[in-house]
């Protein structure tokens, strides 16, 4: 085969955009891995931080990051999965309700995070939080209990955030599933919901996870979107209730580049934190690779 100008243009472009990523990459995990790495140590994953968030660990915001994305995890999973399902499965292309849900998950994709975090203060810590308290304790007048930033709050925001990548991809992964098998679990008398339950669903559930590891790996690392509506600069203890307040690790980085009171000084903390906070990410990518890879196998075995 002969390469022609365009064909060598084509791969120096390349060439160039990979090179690009390397030393994004390097760039970013070079004073990590020099800086923040000697920093981790048992203490620094287990303790507390310290109130000038100089010294101490990050215990907190780690548990706080994992309760967080479990909550987002057990809210976003079976609105996205049922959607899904009714997009692929049930709901005619042409139809209207089918094209509108679809525009409005395209259009909530493309919205930036940060408007997810005001719309989670808006709706859900003020109207259905403050809703709550009316509803529940009157209009005494006295502190709110439900009304107010807490992690039950950030995680359905994150839960509306990350939808549209679970029902894309929950889509996407049942329509992969050949329709001949439909049509022969249905014509051996099965319904179309015990050909789904039984059928498809067992031959997408890698391309399902997938998804949905991914849309967990970016939840648990957004910050915006939980700026107002329950992350807190600094909070030694752990929460023990839905309403509670929470450190995360990602805010927990931001605190200590803006408002730590000694920059310098909290600068081996602040690459320690984002070592643990890349680790956690990567992880859940790395899972996220596993699944397509086991997938990808049994479908080509």
């Amino acid at each position: 085969m002969r390469y022609g100008t365009a064909d060598w243009v084509l791969a120096g472009l390349s060439a160039l955009a990979l090179a690009i990523l390397i030393g994004a990459l390097l760039a970013i995990l070079g004073p990590v891995m020099v800086e923040g790495v000697p920093r981790i140590d048992a203490g620094f994953l287990s303790e507390a931080p310290s109130s000038d968030l100089v010294g101490g660990g990050i215990w907190p915001a780690i548990f706080g990051t994992m309760l967080l994305t479990l909550l987002m995890t057990i809210a976003v999973v079976p609105i996205g999965v049922a959607t899904g399902i009714y997009l692929s499965e049930y709901a005619s292309r042409a139809g209207v309700l089918a094209k509108m849900v679809r525009a409005a998950v395209h259009n909530l994709a493309g919205v930036p995070s940060i408007v997810f975090g005001l719309f989670g203060l808006g709706f859900f810590v003020l109207f259905i939080g403050r809703g709550l308290d009316s509803a529940i304790y009157g209009d005494d007048g006295g502190p709110p209990v439900w009304g107010q930033p807490a992690v039950i709050w950030s995680a359905l925001t994150l839960a509306v955030l990350t939808l549209p990548v679970v029902i894309v991809t929950t889509e996407e992964a049942l329509r992969a599933v050949p329709h001949d098998l439909r049509l022969a679990s249905m014509g051996l008398g099965a319904t179309r919901f015990q050909t789904i339950w039984r059928v498809v669903l067992p031959n997408a559930t890698g391309g399902i996870l997938t998804g949905v590891v991914l849309a967990v790996s970016r939840g648990a690392g957004e910050v915006a979107p939980i700026i107002f509506t329950g992350a807190a600069n600094f909070l030694p203890y752990l929460p023990t209730d839905l309403r509670d307040m929470y450190m995360h690790l990602g805010y927990h980085v931001f605190a200590l580049s803006t408002q730590s009171p000694n920059v310098d000084l909290a600068r081996p903390t602040l690459f320690a934190t984002v070592a643990v906070l890349l680790a956690l990410t990567f992880a859940l990518n790395l899972i996220a690779i596993v699944l397509r890879i086991r997938t990808r196998s049994k479908t080509y075995a």
